[in-house]
């Protein structure tokens, strides 16, 4: 394996393990603050083993590969949570310095985990049960309503290993499935929240911490379309205790890096403020924080490589009033796989876009890139984001 040509002056390597979208996006970040940056990619082809020089071909499974690959890095981050547990113990007994440690990154790969260690810090979430067969799940569902959301406790991303089910002969098929595969499914309560919503924090080994304002999410066929920084309409008082509950996990489970809470905001009563509860965790630079990259004074993708080399961490203050992100997502149509037409009518469409795309090959329904546009009209930034996404997937021709 071909070692990473090193900056000079003594900086150092930081290695990625998977070589999608979180290491393309991390390369710009990584040659302004003067740092080499290593992808182990399973496939040449891969989004960042386009850009990377250095991107030694391996699977994150195959442990001999990733032994390999660390061994030229200084630290070693993760483009995705998939990365098996025996590999992560192995590079611990290495000496490998990795971000965020595996003893907090399984929290991210495994729900029920999660969920334990999160009702057990306090931290606020759905009511839920592991449950292992029909009896368990309708003794939940009977005692907290139907219908109940199940979800796979491994590998579940953009609405994919999740079900809503209003009975549990509809749940028969997953279960018979968890059975097979000796482990629970997920049951939790359906929230009645009014909107989603997500915090992005920064935090260092050291300690360090820093918080973006909160963001609302927008969901379409559950995956996030639309992120409006900050979120429209929140009080004072529901923003502080989002933020708190975002810092009390990073504390808890000694995150390290840039990593998302993404919550359920739930109504108040009587005029009183609401609450927020966790749904998801997401160990990494994440889809709700891409308006960072031009919205605030640090983006996430250069806070993480400074939090897990514990460099001292940049501001997350917004540069306007409103960012508003926009998903692009792979069409269907003719032409669909023809991004640079597209994407050049949106530059001269709108030149106060900023276009990221992902080098990625389009399947219908794919994220692909996004944009962002700043300013001072929430409504305005709104509609000139969907239109500037929407011509590029192909779904707008005027």
């Amino acid at each position: 394996m071909t070692s990473p040509r090193r900056s000079p002056g003594g900086f150092p390597v930081v290695g990625v393990i998977g070589a999608g979208q979180l290491a393309r996006m991390c390369v710009g970040p990584a040659v302004e603050l003067g740092l080499t940056l290593s992808v182990l990619t399973a496939d040449p082809e891969d989004s960042a083993a386009l850009v990377v020089p250095s991107a030694p071909v391996g699977r994150h499974t195959d442990l001999e590969a990733v032994r390999a690959f660390a061994r030229e890095c200084d630290v070693v981050t993760f483009d995705h949570e998939h990365v098996p547990a025996e590999v992560l113990d192995a590079l611990v007994a290495d000496g490998v310095v990795l971000h965020p440690r595996p003893s907090a990154l399984r929290f991210a790969q495994d729900k029920l985990a999660m969920r334990e260690r999160l009702t057990a810090a306090g931290v606020p979430c759905p009511r839920w049960v592991a449950a292992r067969d029909e009896a368990e799940l309708r003794a939940f569902g009977d005692e907290h309503g139907w219908p109940v959301v199940l979800k796979t406790p491994r590998g579940g991303y953009d609405g994919k290993g999740v079900l809503v089910v209003e009975t549990v002969e509809e749940a028969a098929s997953w279960l018979a499935r968890a059975a097979d595969a000796g482990e629970p499914l997920l049951a939790e309560e359906r929230v009645p929240f009014v909107r989603e919503l997500a915090v992005l924090v920064g935090r260092a080994p050291s300690g360090q911490a820093c918080v973006w304002p909160v963001v609302e999410t927008v969901q379409t066929d559950g995956i996030c379309t639309e992120v409006l920084a900050p979120a429209p309409g929140l009080s004072p008082a529901l923003a502080e205790r989002a933020t708190e509950v975002a810092l009390t996990i990073a504390a808890e489970l000694d995150v390290t890096g840039v990593f998302a809470v993404e919550l359920f905001e739930l109504a108040g009563s009587r005029g009183e403020t609401g609450e927020v509860v966790v749904n998801e965790l997401a160990m990494r630079p994440h889809n709700s924080g891409h308006w960072t990259m031009d919205g605030s004074v640090t983006g996430q993708f250069e806070q993480h490589l400074r939090a897990v080399l514990d460099l001292p961490l940049g501001s997350p203050t917004s540069r306007a009033r409103w960012t508003v992100m926009a998903n692009v997502l792979g069409g269907a149509g003719e032409g669909a796989d023809e991004l640079y037409g597209t994407y050049r009518h949106v530059l001269a469409h709108d030149p106060e876009v900023k276009v990221h795309l992902y080098g990625k090959s389009v399947r219908p329904g794919r994220k692909i890139g996004h944009v962002n546009i700043c300013g001072e009209d929430l409504a305005d930034l709104r509609e000139r984001a969907r239109h500037a996404a929407g011509y590029i997937e192909g779904a707008i021709r005027e």
